[in-house]
């Protein structure tokens, strides 16, 4: 049996941040909280939404304590601030970093039985829906707005841990290339290429099926041809990243992941690691380790990054030219080549490696590996 969830409605287009007036006043919503972060307020984003709440008389309470790996305690203190605004929706502005702690924090308010957070990791079967939550995305990467997953931080034991739970998807998206304009080129190639993650990993997984393929593929093809063109700062680039990588969430969030997520989620606990660095690095070398448990797949992803005669090479070819391709976009839009890059150091691998086992992606993988094949795949890229 195969299992579909997606948001209740979802806008797109540029100045679709409007709808949230319609949406909130439509579902009764008295006050929001809004979650966002320091910058994003600095910058002037998350005034185009609070801008608009307050132009139409809608009360809010802003909660901006957050990290780019948001921690347990992030959670926990937006939780206090949420009871403290007698909220009773929230607005998510920013990357996965203000939606994980938003997911969380409305969960917790529906199941406060899990206060501590920590015990939210997995697959958790929590009672109630979450408190009513609007995501509005500003990078174009995590697809957060669309899955049913999120991830914290645990400062004292050092490490990310993964919750998946269908009662965390956000009710609406409001998937805006405006509000994604100001992103620096950087943090722009690096969230492109952790939706091009979502989208290899969510083709290959254990889960993979027809509804998701066509959703992986498709976002595979919208992200290989528009992510340089978003790192350039094109409109039309940032636009179609901002819907190749809804699309690739979409499937993801339905079907899992694989190792490259595991073993990213220990470099942003352990070293801070923006997560869409860390998986690029990864992602490519993981594919070498996966290619034999993947079948044909791998040249349906070479043909959907604009490789040209596929349907001539040989196995071997094909997998190796989806290979070079992701190192060649990787590569063109500034990418670091080695973990040695963003500080890792080998006598931290044995950890990393074990962190990565007992990750919640790991399942997913299409081939199992050993805490002795996640070392030596981390070795490999030093």
């Amino acid at each position: 049996m195969n299992r579909m969830i997606l948001n209740e409605t979802s806008y797109f287009g540029a100045g679709c941040i409007s709808a949230i007036v319609d949406e909130a006043k439509g579902r009764g919503f008295a006050k929001a909280l809004v979650v966002t972060d320091k910058d994003l307020i600095k910058f002037g984003v998350s005034a185009k939404v609070t801008g608009l709440l307050d132009r139409n008389g809608m009360a809010y309470t802003v909660f901006s304590d957050l990290k780019a790996n948001p921690s347990v305690r992030n959670v926990k203190d937006g939780v206090a601030a949420f009871r403290a605004a007698g909220a009773d929706y929230l607005i998510a502005i920013g990357g996965g970093s203000a939606m994980d702690t938003a997911k969380a924090i409305g969960i917790i308010i529906a199941n406060p039985e899990h206060a501590d957070v920590v015990s939210l990791e997995g697959a958790v079967a929590t009672p109630n829906k979450s408190v009513p939550m609007f995501a509005v995305p500003t990078t174009a990467g995590t697809a957060a707005e669309v899955t049913i997953n999120y991830v914290i931080t645990d400062e004292e034991k050092s490490r990310k841990f993964v919750c998946v739970d269908p009662h965390d998807i956000p009710v609406v998206a409001f998937v805006d290339a405006d509000m994604m304009s100001s992103m620096p080129k950087g943090l722009t190639a690096a969230t492109g290429m952790d939706a091009l993650t979502h989208a290899i990993e969510g083709y290959i997984t254990k889960g993979a099926w027809e509804l998701t393929d066509m959703m992986h593929l498709k976002a595979i093809e919208i992200i290989s041809r528009s992510l340089r063109q978003a790192v350039a700062g094109t409109p039309q680039g940032r636009a179609d990243m901002a819907l190749g990588q809804y699309v690739a969430g979409m499937g993801f969030s339905n079907v899992g992941l694989g190792i490259v997520h595991s073993m990213a989620h220990p470099l942003g606990a352990v070293y801070d690691t923006p997560h869409g660095v860390a998986n690029a690095i990864i992602l490519p070398t993981v594919m070498e380790y996966n290619a034999d448990a993947t079948g044909e797949k791998y040249r349906e992803i070479a043909r959907a990054m604009g490789v040209a005669g596929v349907d001539s090479m040989t196995v071997a070819e094909y997998r190796k030219a989806a290979i070079d391709a992701v190192k060649q976009l990787s590569k063109d839009v500034g990418i670091p080549a080695k973990l040695t890059d963003v500080g890792v150091k080998e006598k931290d691998i044995p950890f990393l490696a074990q962190s990565a086992m007992a990750d919640a992606c790991t399942p997913g993988n299409p081939k199992d590996p050993t805490l002795e094949d996640i070392e030596a795949l981390y070795r490999s890229m030093l």
